[in-house]
């Protein structure tokens, strides 16, 4: 199933929009939001240099009707917040496309990491210009399953190999121990271990370089 990442430019008129570009070093982290036709519920940590005077800010703001502060300590505010105008959060409901939480943003950009069908996605796209987001794509891949990654016998010979300690330092199990204890010839575990382990590890810099070229394109996208 593909996978992508959207930047989101958040129109000056939305709050949080104009919120995050007033303080454009702090970092507004939704952990968890829901929509309705008027209204909308976020949980969100923010942090940054001047986390107090943006949640002073936003106290002040017209759109947000309350806000609960559930933890103020560190240099972090973690709120709960009820606002009339969800706006950023609509095009994913419309278009059956659920957002991945947390999301990050910071002066005035949204960064999203979405999975479904490449219909959804593009219906994503149409909901984004119907409400004036504009957006840009970091990367589409695909995306499988660990279940779509390996075999089922590819499956049970790296679960056994963890098991019996072979990928242990020192090692624990010799490929010998690991091909008796599934009862299967030598070369033949040698040959599975390596098909597992190429899918794996292809997989796992397929991942890391979508991150390194996102942060070299754009800056480091904070956690």
């Amino acid at each position: 199933m593909p996978q992508a990442r959207l930047r989101l430019t958040i129109p000056e008129e939305v709050w949080i929009g104009r919120l995050t570009r007033e303080f454009p070093d702090a970092t507004f982290r939704i952990l968890a939001a829901l929509s309705g036709e008027d209204a909308g519920v976020g949980l969100a940590e923010l942090t940054g240099e001047n986390p107090g005077g943006l949640l002073q800010e936003m106290q002040g703001l017209e759109d947000v009707t309350s806000i609960d502060v559930l933890k103020h300590a560190d240099g972090k505010v973690l709120v709960q917040f009820e606002t009339t105008m969800p706006l950023l959060l609509l095009p994913a409901r419309d278009s059956g496309v659920p957002l991945e939480m947390p999301f990050e943003i910071q002066d005035g950009t949204a960064v999203w990491e979405v999975t479904a069908p490449s219909d959804h996605l593009s219906e994503l796209g149409t909901q984004l210009e119907a409400f004036g987001i504009s957006f840009s794509v970091d990367y589409v891949q695909q995306r499988l399953s660990d279940d779509e990654l390996l075999t089922e016998r590819q499956q049970r010979i790296i679960f056994t190999a963890i098991e019996k300690g072979y990928y242990d330092t020192p090692r624990e199990a010799s490929l010998t121990e690991l091909a008796d204890a599934l009862d299967i010839a030598k070369s033949t575990a040698s040959e599975t271990l390596h098909r597992a382990e190429e899918k794996i590890i292809k997989r796992f810099v397929d991942e890391l370089s979508s991150d390194v070229e996102t942060t070299t394109q754009d800056g480091p996208v904070r956690n």
